[in-house]
C-alpha cells in the first residue's frame, strides 16, 4: 500500500463535489500524540508514524480544507470512538463546545490544547428527532451533565480527543464559521447496531450537514507494535488487507457483509482487543449505505473512507 502523501491528495482531488449529498467519511482520528510539539520525540516508530510530523497529521491539514471547500456544509455531526452509550443516543447540545481531555500521562501541554467551535440547538434537536423517527432512544445532553463514559472512566461534557485533537489540525483552532455536534456510538459494539445509527441520520447529508465517524483501523495499546507499519507483525498486515478487500466489494449488499464478518477475522482482537475504534466505520458504512466507497487513505491503520459516493 501506498505510503505517499501523493496517494490521498489524488484522492482528495477525485472526490466529487456533491454540496447536494455530501458522502459520509470514516476518518482516522488519531491520538493526543498528534498535538505534540513537533520538536518532541522521535521522527521514527510510533511516534513518528501517529505524531505532529507523521502521515496522519499531513493527511489531516488536507483533509480539512478539501471538506469545506467541496462541500461547503451547513454543520457537522461527528460519531468518535471515544463517546459511546448503551441503548439511548446522547446529542451534543453545547452553545459553545467544551472540551473533555478524556486521556492521561501525556505532557501538561495537552491538557492546555485549544479547539473553539460552538453547537446549534436546533442541528442537535433535528439529529434527536431523526433517531426517534427511526425508532430509537435519544435525547440532547447538555454542559451542565456529565455526557457519559467511554470505556475507560472518562466522564463529563465535551468534545473528547478523538474530535477536537484532529479537528484543530484539520479546521484551525478556532473553528467557528459552522456548528458541530456530537453524537455517542452505542456500546454493544455490534455491528448492525450502530449501522442503524449512522442510517438513521443519512437524510442529513442531503440537507447539507457532513457525517463524520472517527476510529482507527489498528489500535492495540496493549500491543504498540501493532501501531506502525515498520513493527506490526503478519497478523496485523492481514487484518489491515481484509479491510480493503471488504471495502474493495463492488456490491453495496456483499459489501456490507464483508464488513460485517470482520470482527471475525483471525487478526481482529490482534489490531482491536475493544471494538470501540473500529465501530465508527459501520456508523460511516450506514449514513452512506447503498452508494459507492471512495479510499481517500489507504495507510495501514490509518485508513479513511468515504461512504455514499
Amino acid at each position: 500500500m501506498s505510503t505517499s502523501a501523493t496517494s490521498w491528495h489524488a484522492a482528495l482531488e477525485s472526490l466529487p463535489a456533491t454540496p447536494e449529498k455530501i458522502p459520509a467519511f470514516f476518518f482516522a482520528h488519531g491520538s493526543p500524540m498528534l498535538a505534540f510539539p513537533p520538536t518532541e520525540g522521535s521522527d521514527g516508530g510510533m511516534m513518528g508514524y501517529h505524531g505532529p510530523k507523521g502521515p496522519l497529521a499531513q493527511f489531516l491539514k488536507e483533509f480539512g480544507p478539501t471538506l469545506l471547500k467541496k462541500y461547503r456544509p451547513k454543520g457537522i455531526v461527528v460519531f468518535s470512538a471515544h463517546w459511546e452509550t448503551y441503548g439511548e443516543r446522547l446529542v451534543s447540545d453545547y452553545p459553545e463546545n467544551p472540551l473533555l481531555m478524556d486521556y492521561y500521562g501525556f505532557p501538561p501541554e495537552l491538557y492546555q490544547l485549544k479547539f473553539k467551535s460552538k453547537g446549534d440547538s436546533k442541528l442537535a434537536q433535528h439529529v434527536v428527532d431523526l433517531y426517534k423517527k427511526a425508532g430509537q432512544k435519544a435525547r440532547l445532553t447538555t454542559v451542565h451533565e456529565s455526557r457519559g463514559e467511554d470505556g475507560r472512566g472518562f466522564s463529563g461534557p465535551g468534545l473528547d480527543h478523538g474530535v477536537f485533537v484532529p479537528f484543530r489540525i484539520m479546521f484551525g483552532e478556532e473553528f467557528t464559521e459552522i456548528p458541530i455536534v456530537q453524537v455517542s456510538i452505542d456500546s454493544s459494539m455490534d455491528p448492525e447496531k450502530n449501522w442503524e445509527l449512522g442510517k438513521a441520520v443519512a437524510q442529513l447529508r442531503e440537507e447539507g450537514i457532513l457525517i463524520l465517524a472517527g476510529g482507527l483501523t489498528a489500535h492495540n495499546l496493549r500491543d504498540r507494535v501493532s501501531f506502525s507499519p515498520d513493527t506490526a507483525r503478519a497478523v496485523h498486515k492481514e487484518f489491515d488487507q481484509a479491510i480493503h478487500q471488504a471495502i474493495a466489494t463492488d456490491s453495496a449488499e456483499e459489501r456490507k457483509k464483508a464488513l460485517f464478518a470482520l470482527p471475525r477475522h483471525p487478526g481482529f482482537r490482534a489490531s482491536q482487543p475493544r471494538e470501540d475504534h473500529f465501530v465508527p466505520l459501520y456508523v460511516a458504512g450506514g449514513a452512506g449505505e447503498g452508494g459507492a466507497v471512495h479510499t481517500i487513505v489507504d495507510l495501514y491503520g490509518l485508513a479513511s473512507f468515504a461512504f455514499g459516493i
